[in-house]
């Protein structure tokens, strides 16, 4: 064996709505509420892998408000 490493590639997800509230109840165990799945949207764009999506799930509810919320 040569060492080669393989290449590892990493499956996108669409950012929707649904699979951020899916991911929100496995990793924190409630739903987020609209101004936060809206701020992972603008976040992460329209795709990215799961463990982005996991991550930003996680740290969204230790964002303050002032920074997930769009002023008027």
């Amino acid at each position: 064996m040569t060492g080669v490493p393989k290449k590892v590639s990493l499956a996108k997800l669409s950012v929707t709505e649904s699979n951020l509230r899916k991911a929100a109840v496995r990793l924190i165990g409630h739903n987020l509420v609209s101004p936060e799945v809206h701020y992972i949207q603008r976040t992460l764009g329209a795709k990215a892998t799961q463990q982005q999506l996991d991550d930003h799930v996680v740290a969204v509810r230790r964002l303050p408000w002032s920074k997930i919320v769009l002023p008027d």
